[in-house]
């Protein structure tokens, strides 16, 4: 038995009903679907009702697949799949199916190019935005990693078209040289609230009363951090080619650190590592951080580790001295961050409804933490970020929709 209904424009209700040998008795599904304007091979299942299920047959999921005209409803169990029903569709089904496609999404036949560093914890931010695009029917291209600098040159020249990674103001000098603003849309920002600095273990802190960075001036506090033996502290800093790195260096010279303190540069994750390794241990650890991230889920400010103050604000040579004290007084070396959406000037002003979407979206940083946790955990796979995207969404499906209809409106003003 099938049943039709095509009343709505964008859904469509049927049911199934199938007598196998493998079931005691008739097993009746109905469901109810939407279909992806865009590609007819991608058909959500929105809501699954069973009315029959007996204990040894739990159905776990059901697909549907359309190609070339031909129907195939599969239930997925937990070790083997059945096709249970093979349907030619009726034409009522074909001119349904043109009535959907008929929708006249703003990135039909537009190509995306999204742009991530190496930083594997920028994949979600980065696919949640693509997600988005996708929505308003855009083609989006799988993520390509490049350096940071090269994300601004790409996206300046029109080699790419987006990037989700953008510090302001870490980043502020890359931006720059790459055009600023005559190259750029920025957007933002997309996450509030990203503090950086150092820290270094709440227990070391409190035995010889650490509290600034420039107290590693004293070669006996400078040795308590050495990891390498050559009598200078070292702190755990960032990868080669990230604007933080610059920042380090710079501070460590301006605070008089050169001779008794050295950046450690590197695979962040794998010296990152080494921290939490020797935090295990019950050794000192002087380290770089930043929020959002996993670490300090880890090592909790406060509770393990404590962040240290600069005595004062310093920048790399050449670049204009900003005031990163807070509202409080404290000074922790790096202004709180913002990370925006970027685009090529070009390609956004040509495409309103992506140009809107970019303005819209907001993540929260406790939820992007949060995401880089699960990554830490093992949940790092290039499917299991894809299903914390499809998590988040659904967690946050109103306001997500919300994006789509307003950046639909933008493209049709």
């Amino acid at each position: 038995m099938l049943r039709l209904d095509a009343s709505r424009a964008t859904s469509l209700s049927c049911g199934i009903a199938s007598q196998k040998k493998h079931y005691s008795s008739p097993h009746v599904i109905i469901f109810r679907l939407t279909i992806n304007p865009l590609n007819k091979a991608n058909i959500a299942i929105i809501s699954v009702k069973t009315e029959y299920m007996s204990a040894c047959e739990r159905v776990r999921d059901l697909n549907l697949i359309y190609l070339s005209g031909v129907v195939r409803f599969r239930l997925l169990k937990k070790q083997e799949q059945h096709v249970i029903k093979r349907i030619i569709l009726p034409a009522v089904l074909t001119t349904f199916c043109s009535a959907v496609h008929a929708e006249n999404l703003p990135g039909k036949g537009i190509s995306v190019q999204p742009l991530k560093s190496p930083l594997a914890e920028e994949t979600f931010q980065t696919e949640l935005v693509g997600r988005a695009l996708s929505q308003l029917g855009y083609d989006v291209k799988p993520i390509q990693e490049v350096d940071y600098s090269v994300i601004y040159t790409s996206i300046a020249r029109g080699d790419a078209t987006f990037s989700a990674v953008d510090w302001e103001p870490l980043q502020s000098e890359m931006y720059q040289s790459a055009g600023g603003d005559n190259s750029f849309f920025r957007a933002g920002p997309l996450i509030s609230g990203a503090a950086q600095g150092y820290l270094i273990d709440k227990k070391t802190a409190e035995k010889y009363h650490i509290t600034d960075i420039s107290q590693l001036k004293d070669p006996k506090i400078a040795r308590l951090f050495d990891t390498s033996g050559d009598g200078k502290a070292s702190l755990t800093g960032c990868e080669p080619g990230w604007a933080c790195g610059n920042v380090i260096n710079a501070q460590l010279k301006a605070y008089g650190l050169s001779q008794t303190a050295e950046q450690n540069q590197g695979s962040y994750s794998a010296m990152i590592a080494d921290v939490l390794a020797r935090y295990k241990a019950g050794k000192p650890v002087l380290y770089y951080t930043w929020t959002p991230y996993w670490v300090s889920f880890i090592l909790k400010p406060g509770q393990d580790v404590v962040w240290l103050t600069v005595p004062f604000s310093a920048s790399p040579a050449g670049q204009p001295t900003e005031d990163t004290r807070l509202p409080n007084g404290k000074n922790y070396g790096f202004s709180v961050n913002t990370e925006n959406i970027i685009a090529n000037k070009d390609w956004a002003n040509e495409n309103p409804a992506a140009k809107k979407l970019f303005t819209l979206m907001k993540i929260p940083l406790q939820d992007i933490s949060e995401q880089n946790l699960s990554m830490h955990q093992g949940k790092d796979s290039e499917q299991a970020v894809s299903a914390q995207v499809d998590g988040w969404i659904h967690a946050h499906q109103s306001e997500f929709n919300h994006w789509i209809t307003e950046a639909k409106k933008s493209a049709t003003r």
